[in-house]
């Protein structure tokens, strides 16, 4: 039994419009599976900066890793002093507590820079 060409029109407008293609990168990577990729090459974790703190954050080495460079360079020159070792270890010991927060806000910051937030 032929088909009329009108029947085939009409089907052909009943579908849903195409999605847009999702624009393509050199590597056949998407914009987002490239962002993704950046994103957990560059995060920052809580166990790395807790190693840190605990080996070498009497040095700030903790806050140079987090980005925290003005604070990191302050418990530097502290620690080179005896009254300075003790504020450094008091500080220390309160960071303690602040970095899984530090490290959340690290990766929010990534994140938005890689266009995860709609501005």
């Amino acid at each position: 039994m032929p088909v009329d060409k009108t029947e085939i029109d009409i089907v052909a407008n009943d579908l849903p419009p195409a999605l847009p293609p999702v624009p393509q990168r050199p590597g056949g990577l998407s914009a987002d599976t490239r962002a993704m990729m950046v994103y957990e090459a560059n995060k920052k974790t809580v166990l790395a900066a807790c190693l840190l703190w605990f080996f070498v954050g009497l040095f700030g080495a903790h806050n140079f890793y987090l980005k925290l460079t003005g604070v990191a360079i302050t418990q530097l020159v502290l620690s080179l002093t005896a009254v300075g070792v003790v504020v450094t270890i008091f500080c220390v010991l309160v960071d303690a507590f602040l970095i899984p927060g530090w490290v959340a806000n690290q990766n929010n910051l990534l994140a938005a820079q890689l266009g995860a937030y709609p501005a």
